[in-house]
């Protein structure tokens, strides 16, 4: 095979993944990465079983097992009585199922552990992307000036991506007219509230009102998710501060143990959500997108960093026998392996109806990145 050197626009956990698997398959794989220093910032990532045994072949797993949480079951309930509607087994069962667990963790923490697979000399900090130029020797330009110019070029730079709007244009994200709250309480402050252990999605007289709660930490923490209807509101950001007795209006006829949980929260993050129709190529030349910066889905079935691990594994796949003159077609099979699944769970996700009732989560958990045909 010939090592190609490859470019990697973003340092979230898509970047980072495709980074360790595309060395691991011989070449020689950059991130490149605007922050100065990786920061724990952000909260929470869900990782369902199809992500967790791709994390694993990464040689990651037993790290995140050692501060992720377990949960024991994924349940949907009713706001107001608390009727369980699902129940899927998670745990040892799900790892019985499919081979591997659900794990729950901050995302500093996964961060941490792929970023300790990988040289230093491997992530490049403080290198914001302006744009690419696609072709055989793609070129990077960053916005002090730089450029760098390498065999392929890979954009995980997620929604709002400088590479795919160099490749594509700008998109059209259409408001879903939702916003999204996002806290972090200790469990310790919240012993009256049943169920800590387990995933639990509240669904609220319309789909379009949920509270998810889920714990973090080893069970230390819990992790609050809640979105509801408002129009004034059209940033999107996962770090924006927003407004904590706001959240608790919102969700006051709510099951008491929602109610227990918003009334421990100290501090709350809020973002409007968005859509976007799945995309018809995701490649240019030597030039592709990995994660939200290929297709962005709204966190209703809690899969968007599962689908950037997936895409990294396939890509990798894709490109580890692969020579220059081989790359578009390299990337040609990453796109038909990719873009059907993707684009399922990105329609899944904003019908925001997954396992409200009792159904079948095999064909989003028992998907394997490392054994999928690349024909």
């Amino acid at each position: 095979m010939t090592k190609l050197r490859i470019g990697i626009c973003g340092g979230g956990v898509g970047g980072l993944c495709a980074a360790i698997a595309l060395r691991e398959a011989g070449h020689e794989a950059i991130v490149f990465e605007q922050a100065k220093q990786f920061l724990r910032i952000g909260a929470d990532v869900n990782l369902t079983p199809n992500a967790v045994r791709a994390l694993d072949r990464l040689g990651v797993g037993d790290v995140l097992r050692e501060t992720a949480a377990r949960p024991t079951h994924r349940l949907s309930r009713t706001w107001d009585s608390g009727e369980i509607t699902s129940k899927l087994p998670m745990s040892d069962a799900a790892e019985e199922k499919y081979g591997a667990p659900q794990l729950t963790i901050h995302r500093g923490d996964l961060l941490r552990a792929l970023e300790a697979k990988l040289p230093a000399s491997a992530i490049r900090l403080g290198s914001k992307v302006s744009g690419v130029e696609a072709g055989e020797q793609p070129v990077v330009h960053f916005e002090d000036g730089s450029s760098e110019h390498l065999d392929v070029v890979i954009g995980a730079d997620g929604i709002h991506s400088a590479v795919r709007r160099s490749l594509f244009g700008d998109d059209s994200p259409e408001f879903t007219g939702l916003v999204s709250y996002r806290a972090v309480v200790p469990r310790s402050a919240v012993p009256e509230v049943e169920n800590l252990d387990a995933f639990t999605k509240w669904w609220g007289e319309t789909a379009d009102s949920q509270v998810v709660v889920f714990p973090l930490t080893r069970g230390e923490e819990v992790f609050i998710f809640a979105t509801t209807p408002q129009e004034g509101w059209r940033e999107e950001s996962w770090t924006l501060p927003g407004d904590v007795d706001e959240l608790r209006d919102v969700y006051k006829d709510f099951h008491p143990d929602v109610r227990a949980l918003l009334a421990a929260c100290d501090s709350v993050t809020k973002s409007a959500l968005y859509v976007r129709e799945p995309m018809e190529r995701w490649s240019e030349g030597h030039v592709t997108i990995l994660g939200d910066a290929a297709h962005p889905m709204v966190p209703f079935m809690a899969q968007g960093a599962c689908m950037a691990i997936e895409d990294a594994v396939v890509l990798s796949r894709c490109l580890a026998e692969a020579g220059g003159d081989e790359v578009p077609a390299a990337l040609a099979r990453y796109e038909q392996a990719r873009r059907e699944r993707t684009a399922q769970v990105q329609r899944g996700s904003r019908a925001n109806n997954w396992l409200k009732g009792e159904g079948n989560a095999d064909w989003v958990y028992g998907y394997d990145a490392w054994g999928v045909a690349l024909d």
